[in-house]
């Protein structure tokens, strides 16, 4: 944070989220009376150990530690199987080194009594970066300084650390980076696709030549067309490019089969033309007339991306069927293509159409059956209403926030109510922690930590036995290696002595960390150097945040740090207040239930959850009724063409059997 914090081209600011100042000062206020009590009891206790440590960081400090408690199991003051777990974390340490040349070791997790969870090891710093809308991934700059920061101060090697970034703008980036990196190989694969298609359909070099200069002309007027319409293309809206190919393409290849049809019959080129032209104009104008007022039926839906999606693609069917029967034409004209030897289409297939002509009721009425069989189907149909997962999970960004969602406590899921007063702020919670779908409710006001008075008492009279073990007189002269050797050697005989012949987890711990510090007195002076850094480097980290820690203060909203206030209320005086789900945060039906509950209770809710359920209420809605809409304009266009009901119903059934 230190090394980016000052990086004002890059960031606007830099904060550290849930640490700081006031937390390792004032964190144990925040636990119940027992815990504060139980802590600073165990600070106590430890005081001997403390003092020796602070006063001589080094191997033979650390031995001489381990000799205190030695001593204490001796006399009886505590049992050796309670040194289990720390001797056995301490011989981890030492063996790993030894054997893999490297090692982390966490002093909270010796303390401790149970291991610690991802979240007790995670740190969490805010960035808020300076944003580059110029670039397509706006964000590259800042995330780019970040992930060189991690690297400059070597977290992976020296600390065993790993830096991951999650949140929009590294999102974003992944999600824009994914793009471009496959844009080329997408759109080659797509002209390949393209192409096979149009060989099988036309056989003609210069044909399909035709058809894909009629494309991307077309293709270009529609791009033009729908930047006037909507001013810019949203993630979504782009799509129209795709479609238009799909659908370009099937016009052009509707007319230029025609027109080799009418070229085989007569080898006259004008004639073939117009021919064609005459016999595709009912079927092509239906189709370009159909899907475009299919993609219009998006027009009045309250889903922005689709409906810009609607006009644009609508648009660009009816330039597709304009080009289709005025450039496509012209291109053919001037190319002259030659004339056809053989009748179209593929003779070999010609049985498979007497097969349909002559079971026609029977498949008929079978697509009828499997699409009736189906129906009952759609009750077991789920909208994912959430967009996450629509993204890459194996991305950085994704996995990150994948992995913190399982967290509630780092509210990926929160739910934020704002209010103007403090008395309103306080009648949100009290309702909010009624609703049992919700977990956990915060404000400002739980900063400020309750039972002050008790804990502080307790904090101060540990600081009177810690504190001046915190700060020893003076600190011992860095051992020499011979002496830390010594040191070694001497806890090694001393925990085989204690351990004797013992059976039991806790002898056996010893015997293990007897083992490795014997291994680690023979070996070189190097690797004993290495070992006492992984362990003291740590180790006046937690001796630093001690001190901290035992300078608690009284905690009032008027001495919360600026930062964190900026966080709950703005200078205008709104104020949110936080809910936290129950339950499995992954679980789309729970994050549901949760959302359902907290808008019951604060309809003004805002937040994760909100956004997506009301989102994906807007977008099944949006096709909901595009999909009525489009179903009653071609039903009509077919009535209107067709002028027989059980045309335009084979024609629609057609459309929508799972076949299709």
């Amino acid at each position: 944070m230190e090394k980016l914090s000052g990086d004002t081209k890059n960031f606007e600011s830099v904060t550290p989220l849930g640490a700081g100042e006031f937390f390792e000062k004032n964190g144990l206020l925040f636990l119940p009376v027992e815990e504060v009590g139980q802590v600073s009891g165990q600070l106590e206790s430890g005081a001997p150990l403390i003092e020796i440590m602070a006063g001589d960081p080094s191997i033979r400090g650390l031995t001489g530690a381990l000799e205190t408690g030695l001593a204490g199991i001796k006399r009886g003051q505590a049992k050796l199987d309670n040194a289990e777990r720390p001797f056995n974390l301490i011989a981890q340490t030492v063996e790993d080194v030894l054997n893999k040349g490297r090692a982390t070791f966490s002093w909270r997790e010796l303390t401790s009594d149970k291991p610690l969870t991802d979240a007790d090891r995670r740190s969490f710093i805010e960035f808020k970066p300076i944003l580059d809308y110029n670039a397509l991934e706006p964000g590259k700059d800042a995330t780019d300084a970040i992930r060189q920061a991690a690297n400059d101060l070597n977290f992976a090697t020296q600390y065993s650390a790993r830096v991951r970034l999650t949140g929009p703008v590294p999102m974003a980036n992944e999600e824009y980076a994914t793009v471009q990196d496959g844009a080329i190989t997408n759109g080659i694969g797509t002209v390949v696709i393209v192409l096979v298609i149009l060989w099988l359909a036309l056989h003609s070099a210069k044909i399909i030549f035709a058809v894909f200069v009629n494309l991307f002309v077309g293709l270009s007027i529609t791009t033009a067309v729908g930047l006037m319409m909507v001013g810019s293309l949203n993630l979504l809206s782009i799509a129209f490019a795709v479609l238009f190919v799909g659908l370009g393409v099937d016009f052009g290849i509707q007319y230029s089969v025609r027109y080799r049809s009418e070229r085989f019959k007569n080898d006259n080129l004008p004639l073939a033309l117009e021919n064609a032209a005459r016999r595709a104009a009912v079927p092509l104008s239906l189709a370009a007339m159909a899907t475009a007022a299919g993609f219009l039926c998006f027009l009045p839906t309250d889903y922005k991306g689709i409906s810009e999606l609607g006009k644009i693609a609508g648009a660009g069917m009816l330039v597709a069927f304009l080009t289709s029967i005025t450039t496509l034409p012209a291109l053919l004209k001037l190319l002259n293509p030659p004339g056809e030897k053989e009748p179209v289409g593929y003779a070999f297939l010609a049985p498979v159409d007497h097969f349909l002509e002559k079971h026609r009721v029977i498949i008929i009425v079978g697509t009828l059956l499997v699409a009736v069989a189906g129906l009952p189907l759609l009750y077991f149909m789920k909208f994912d209403f959430n967009p996450i997962n629509l993204r890459n999970k194996k991305a950085e960004s994704i996995a990150t926030f994948l992995d913190l969602r399982k967290d509630p406590n780092t509210g990926a899921n929160a739910i934020n109510v704002m209010t103007n007063s403090e008395a309103d702020a306080k009648k949100i919670e009290a309702r909010l922690e009624k609703v049992p779908e919700v977990l956990r409710v915060m404000s400002l006001d739980s900063f400020v930590p309750e039972d002050q008075p008790a804990k502080l008492k307790l904090i101060a009279q540990a600081a009177k036995v810690v504190g001046p073990a915190l700060n020893p007189d003076s600190i011992d002269a860095a051992p020499s290696d011979e002496e830390n050797v010594e040191a070694l050697k001497g806890s090694a005989d001393n925990l085989r002595k204690t351990a004797g012949d013992n059976k039991s987890a806790g002898a056996n711990a010893a015997r293990r960390l007897a083992d490795a510090l014997a291994k680690l007195a023979e070996s070189s002076p190097a690797i004993r150097e290495k070992t006492q850094n992984v362990f003291v480097v740590p180790l006046k980290i937690v001796l630093d945040e001690l001190k901290n820690t035992l300078q608690a203060q009284p905690v009032s909203l008027k001495t919360l740090p600026p930062e964190l206030v900026d966080g709950w209320k703005a200078k205008d005086g709104l104020m949110r207040v936080e809910a936290l789900p129950k339950g499995d945060p992954n679980d789309n039906d729970n994050l549901r239930r949760f959302a359902d509950a907290v808008l019951l209770a604060e309809p003004t809710a805002i937040g994760g959850p909100v956004s997506i359920l009301k989102s994906g209420d807007v977008v099944v809605n949006a096709f909901t009724h595009a999909g009525i809409y489009a179903l009653l304009v071609i039903g009509l266009l077919l009535w209107l063409t067709l002028q027989r009901i059980t045309d335009v119903l084979m024609t629609l059934i057609r459309c929508w059997s799972p076949a299709s």
